[in-house]
């Protein structure tokens, strides 16, 4: 079993696990020969004890997860620690799987997790919660009456919420000013429209002429799943106590941007005289990465550039004393998944530091301190998440906590404890307080206690192999519930989209691992070179170069898990993947020859490269990956091509896409459909005219999920 150093037994949710953690580096280095004696016995006892918790815990389990189950989760998000300390609000989402929709509430709960209300009831969305500085008032955007805007609430002295905005083109962020006279507020424009009642008045004729021709004069026209109609995001500023809107980002600018943000890509500085947003001033942002901090007034006037980065910079933050913007950074121009790093901008001398220089990780969300000396931070690790902090002048990353996924952070005014969003692969997301003194790391929420203690879901289980150039790959994989190691069980491997994202221990609402592995499936999911999490080096590995590695990775683990547990049944093995993850999945069906896989499923995946490129939004994506555009010379459309290998086309395939699908535009999903049929091998095309690149309409997922399994069963359990 050719495993790296570092063997230990893991204690991780009441469940044994064994795991084998590689070196610094990806080669792997042999064991001594006795070593690698003892480590196969400890691998063998470390097996047996996690069949018997496992077993256990399946016993005190009642039923496998199902389609209904999960839609009945609540799901947790977007907390923040009120100014006084006591309390966390966050918002719950549930779905409505017969009314077809969503709804999101308000939640309180304090932060030892003793207290717990929930504040809206209101049908429509209720979200955004953002306390107000002085914190006796609460502010969210709601869509209750119709247009989404925000309202107001009162927690000293009770009753409802006020409308706070009357914005006609609606609210979609907003942020306090410092000392809670104004709110910042995104909202979408006309670049030539002086105020948002123009834009309005524009939209309404728009709708009421007959004519629903657009004429296009630019890049980007189109994002994601909606037409852009030539509208831009802008920041305004709001007075809470009524009057004018100002907008201080004007122009044909997207403030925030549409691409490449993040959760905070316009802020107030402490002292209320400064906003710091992000916008991408090129000529043609479909084809740039470059990003950039800008600074104005919040009278609005003169707009000032701060960073010059070719590249991506975004997510500032202003230190406590308004001395810093500390943001993120990456560094080559054109390349959306480089290495993201923490950056500080000194307002005093006009200098720059990289505060995580050292650190091969990519840095996803931060907070200050309260007291302005250092910063909190997560970055992804290994299928999950590392927190640390660094403190400024000393150069000195502090690991703080490991293994677990984690999101959405916030920190204490007094500085004193985090909370935390958590899952795990079969654990939604709930909160969490982590003491920074003890390194504690408590549950405050339990959204979804109950329905999970009536389901039977196994743990996520870690290994790794020896995949392409001789690297150490990581694979996650899941049992099916009530597993059984005396049964012979079918194979599973589900592929991931990006190409550079990664599996982890989370519970994924579209991709779920335990609803793949609820009919009786051993699920495997491999972060195959290109995967986040492992260093960027090995992040970089899959440009350039899709069909080559990651798919060598793919064949090597998935045999390497046959070859390894005798509970698997090599004859009944499948694949699933969306988007890139849906462009290996037609790889491989024309690189299937070993017949390793007997059945297949492509979620939105690219086939045909060079129509491709024509049909996609985000063309600094396609330009990076493959060397230039398609008809640049040592381009690699042609190389990495899944239509140049139909003839080889004989594994049974599902294809699902959406016709709101802008990113792999729903086109690719009927030529490979096209593709199979004229060359006569079984398959099937499920078209959704109202989704995207996603499924989330709950009868939408509901009739996904079923079709997926009966069409795998079709194959794995015949």
């Amino acid at each position: 079993m050719p495993l790296k150093e570092n063997h230990w037994l893991a204690y991780f949710e009441g469940h044994l696990v064994c795991q084998s953690e590689p070196g610094p580096d990806l080669k792997p280095k042999p064991l001594a020969e006795e070593d690698d004696v003892m480590n196969r016995l400890l691998q063998v006892c470390l097996l047996m004890l996690s069949m018997l918790f496992s077993s256990l815990f399946a016993q005190s389990k009642t039923r496998p997860i199902a389609f209904e189950d999960m839609f009945a989760m609540g799901r947790v998000a977007d907390p923040h620690i009120s100014p006084d300390g006591r309390w966390v609000a966050f918002v719950v989402t549930t779905y409505d799987i017969e009314k077809n929709r969503g709804n999101s509430d308000i939640h309180l709960v304090s932060v030892d997790g003793k207290e717990h209300r929930q504040l809206t009831y209101a049908p429509g969305g209720d979200f955004h919660p953002r306390w107000a500085p002085e914190g006796n008032r609460l502010a969210f955007i709601s869509t209750r009456n119709g247009s989404p805007q925000i309202y107001l609430l009162d927690l000293e002295h009770g009753g409802e919420a006020r409308q706070l905005t009357h914005l006609p083109t609606g609210v979609n962020s907003f942020a306090w000013s410092p000392d809670g006279k104004f709110v910042a507020v995104e909202t979408e424009m006309y670049p030539d429209a002086a105020t948002p009642e123009e834009t309005a008045r524009r939209d309404k004729e728009r709708e009421k002429s007959k004519v629903k021709a657009r004429l296009i004069d630019h890049l980007l026209y189109r994002h994601w799943n909606r037409w852009r109609e030539g509208k831009y995001n802008h920041v305004l500023v709001v007075p809470v106590d009524g009057g004018t809107a100002v907008d201080v980002t004007p122009g044909a600018y997207d403030t925030p941007p549409i691409s490449l943000g993040s959760a905070h890509d316009y802020v107030w500085s402490p002292d209320g005289q400064e906003i710091c947003f992000v916008r991408n001033a090129d000529p043609i942002v479909a084809v740039s990465t470059n990003n950039d901090l800008w600074v104005t007034s919040p009278g609005g006037g003169e707009i000032k550039q701060i960073t010059t980065n070719p590249a991506n910079d975004n997510g500032p933050r202003y230190s406590p004393d308004g001395r810093y913007i500390a943001f993120m950074a990456m560094k080559r121009a054109g390349f959306e998944s480089d290495q993201q790093d923490l950056m500080l901008y000194d307002r005093k001398t006009g200098q720059f530091k990289n505060l995580t220089e050292t650190l091969d990780r990519y840095v996803s969300e931060f907070v200050w301190a309260p007291d302005g000396r250092s910063l909190y931070f997560v970055v992804p690790h290994h299928g999950r998440y590392r927190l640390y902090r660094v403190r400024l002048g000393k150069n000195r990353l502090e690991l703080l906590l490991e293994g677990h996924y984690l999101t959405a952070l916030d920190v204490a005014p007094s500085g004193k404890f985090l909370i935390l969003a958590r899952q795990a692969v079969n654990q939604p997301t709930e909160l969490y307080r982590f003491d920074l003194r003890s390194r504690k790391l408590r549950q405050i929420t339990h959204i979804n206690s109950k329905r999970l203690a009536e389901l039977a879901m196994n743990p996520l289980e870690d290994y790794w192999f020896i995949g392409a150039n001789n690297d150490s790959v990581h694979l996650l994989m899941v049992r099916p519930p009530h597993f059984d190691p005396n049964k012979k069980y079918p194979l599973l491997c589900l592929i991931h989209g990006g190409p550079q994202g990664a599996w982890g221990d989370d519970f994924h609402y579209r991709w779920n691992a335990e609803m793949f592995a609820s009919p009786g499936y051993v699920v495997i999911m491999i972060n195959f070179h290109g995967s986040r999490g492992y260093g960027q080096a090995f992040c970089d590995a899959v440009s350039h170069n899709w069909g080559g590695w990651p798919y060598e990775d793919i064949m090597k683990g998935t045999r390497w898990a046959i070859d390894h547990f005798d509970f698997i049944d090599p004859q009944r093995v499948g694949a699933a993947g969306a988007s890139y993850g849906g462009f290996m999945i037609n790889w491989i069906e024309g690189h299937n020859d070993e017949g390793l896989f007997k059945v297949l499923v492509c979620h939105d995946g690219v086939f045909e490269q060079v129509s491709m490129f024509g049909s996609t939004e985000e063309l600094w994506f396609p330009i990076w990956e493959f060397n230039g555009r398609p008809w640049d010379k040592g381009s690699l459309y042609q190389k990495w091509n899944p239509v140049n290998y139909v003839k080889h086309f004989k594994t049974p395939m599902l294809i699902v896409h959406g016709e709101n699908d802008f990113r792999v535009p729903y086109t690719q999903g009927l030529q490979v459909f096209t593709a199979l049929q004229l060359m006569g091998v079984d398959s099937k095309l499920l078209y959704f005219p109202d989704e995207d690149h996603f499924v989330t309409r709950p009868q939408n997922a509901r009739l996904w999920w079923a079709t997926v399994h009966k069409w795998l069963a079709r194959y794995l359990n015949p």
